[in-house]
């Protein structure tokens, strides 16, 4: 993840300077344990000021409105206590190549700062602390006690100290290119290497880019640097160097993340601030995409083992049940030949009543006959209970994981994170195992949102028909029970876990073979068939598809089906 240097830092800041200043603070919401959003009114416009101290993908910008959920950090609630009504008039930095902003918050423009938020922007020493006027701290996002840190401890009521200043010479605009080559190409070296460390307020991503847009590659080393690719490279300097000067900024999205200088842009960025918002938001959500699907997937594994061990363990007493006639007839046997018992035997053959066979029985040497028959007569008796028994409850089990295989395959059917849809259609699952009581609430965040989204997958058919794909099971309910028509028709894997599809169709109007074909091979890809050749699918109309009383989410049953066989791997 490229994280936030000077360069784009003070990018952000100039545009926070010209468009936010002053504005008004309304409100405070603390998004997670590591971002708050700050509501800012100006005469013009409303924003959301976005301060993330995330060890990895620390920034600061107008980002998007935080989510209708309760905010339950003490954090925010300190902020807004301090600073609600206040007036947000400065974002300077606390000095010259420092990557920490101090956000001045007074009564009205023009007044003396009341408090100060500093915004450090320091990698995974980040933090954001408030203080008062005379910079003694309020509170802090992390605080740091003498123990973690003797060098520069942060708590509450303690003087604010500024982060140790950093080392090496500041960039310059007087200094001349005979000096300026000399101290990167004093000692030989990579020449990336050399500039990171001949001077501060520079990051790899940013020296990537100038060297590229040099011609030189960043392992070349100083001394194989021609004349000509000094010139070029002092030139390229220079105009970083002009831009922080005049805040003249180009934000472009680059093949592996962002420029604000734009070099080696492939697409131009609406503003800084969209640009940073957008990039930061993606990969915080991919991170989390990939956590929770790692988790779900795990959890949903350990506990389908446990159900399939148990519905083994089921079917096989059901087996020995089926034995428990053979008990019977043997007991039968002994008690109708009696006599032919002699006391110690330890088994006996007689013939069967109907085939005329042998048939051994084993004995008990010191129980006589009668006695051994009653043994058998108890077993059989037995077994015909464990029969009565063990039946409904492998058939509760059995249930239980055709349930969680269906949650399995809309996990599996949700590979890679592509839009926050993705993980939106995560955290819907993670919230329905939470209701079923597969997972704990305490080790789970849940949103408080219980209606189902409607981000469903959408396709359009040859004809132009819609077609509209359940995500997970919230979203296959909504979809067959709340949102199908009269006139559409509901498509599903036979007897396979998958996805609930939905063909839209107005009035009067009738699918060709070709759509519900097309459609056929929607419904077999998002199952878990997926890897199949071909795969029967069933479709009819929505009056036709039934929850049964008490089932679980995304369970349905139907009747007047027609079959139609789907070729998942026809879809691209």
């Amino acid at each position: 993840m490229q994280p936030v240097d000077f360069t784009t830092l003070k990018a952000a800041c100039s545009e926070l300077r010209t468009h936010w200043l002053p504005s008004r603070l309304e409100q405070v919401y603390q998004r997670d344990r590591y971002t708050i959003a700050i509501a800012l009114r100006t005469l013009k416009t409303k924003g959301w000021l976005e301060v993330c101290w995330h060890p990895q993908a620390t920034h600061i910008c107008i980002g998007n409105p935080p989510p209708r959920t309760p905010d339950t950090f003490t954090f925010s609630q300190q902020l807004i206590h301090q600073l609600g009504g206040l007036a947000l008039v400065g974002i300077e930095a606390i000095a010259p190549w420092e990557r920490v902003i101090d956000l001045q918050f007074a009564r009205r423009p023009g007044e003396e700062a009341l408090y100060h938020l500093y915004a450090e922007i320091m990698g995974k020493y980040s933090n954001a602390i408030l203080t008062e006027a005379n910079n003694l701290i309020i509170t802090a996002a992390h605080q740091v006690s003498q123990q973690q840190s003797s060098v520069r401890p942060i708590q509450t009521g303690q003087p604010y100290e500024t982060p140790p200043q950093l080392t090496g010479p500041a960039p310059s605009l007087s200094e001349s290119p005979v000096r300026w080559q000399e101290r990167i190409s004093l000692v030989p070296g990579a020449i990336k290497k050399q500039l990171l460390k001949s001077y501060r307020g520079l990051s790899a991503a940013l020296v990537e880019s100038m060297l590229l847009a040099t011609n030189i590659t960043p392992e070349t080393s100083t001394d194989d640097l021609t004349p000509d690719d000094w010139q070029r490279l002092w030139h390229n300097w220079q105009v970083w160097l002009q831009t922080l000067e005049n805040d003249n900024f180009q934000p472009a999205w680059t093949a592996n993340g962002y420029t604000v200088m734009g070099w080696g842009g492939i697409a131009p960025a609406k503003d800084i601030q969209t640009l940073i918002s957008e990039y930061y938001t993606g990969q915080l959500n991919q991170q989390l995409f990939a956590q929770l699907r790692h988790q779900l997937s795990q959890k949903l594994m350990n506990i389908l083992t446990k159900l399939r061990n148990k519905a083994q363990t089921f079917s096989d007493r059901l087996r020995q049940s089926d034995n428990a006639d053979d008990y019977r007839q043997k007991a039968d046997l002994l008690m109708a030949h009696l006599y032919e018992w002699q006391p110690g035997m330890k088994n006996i053959t007689l013939n069967d009543f109907e085939t005329g066979e042998p048939v051994a029985i084993a004995l008990q040497p010191d129980k006589n006959a009668v006695q051994n028959a009653q043994n058998l007569y108890k077993q059989h008796q037995k077994l015909k209970r464990a029969r009565i028994a063990v039946e409904p409850l492998l058939k509760e089990v059995q249930a239980e994981i055709d349930y969680l295989e269906q949650v399995e395959a809309a996990i599996t059917q949700i590979d890679t994170y592509q839009t926050t849809e993705d993980l939106q259609a995560l955290e819907e699952i993670r919230d329905e195992l939470i209701g079923q009581k597969y997972l704990e609430e305490l080790d789970y965040r849940r949103s408080s949102n219980e209606t189902p989204s409607t981000n469903f997958r959408n396709y359009s058919t040859p004809n132009g028909f819609q077609v509209l794909i359940g995500r997970n099971n919230r979203q296959n309910d909504q979809l067959t029970f709340r949102v199908a028509g009269d006139y559409d028709l509901w498509f599903h894997a036979q007897e396979i876990p998958g996805s609930h599809v939905l063909l839209r169709l107005e009035p009067g109007t009738v699918a060709e073979t070709t759509d519900l074909q097309f459609v056929a091979n929607l419904a077999a890809y998002y199952s878990r068939a997926r890897q199949s050749d071909q795969v029967p699918v069933v479709y009819t109309e929505p009056k036709h598809v039934y929850k049964p009383k008490g089932a679980k989410p995304g369970i349905a049953i139907y009747k007047q089906e027609r079959i139609i066989w789907g070729k998942p791997q026809m879809v691209e």
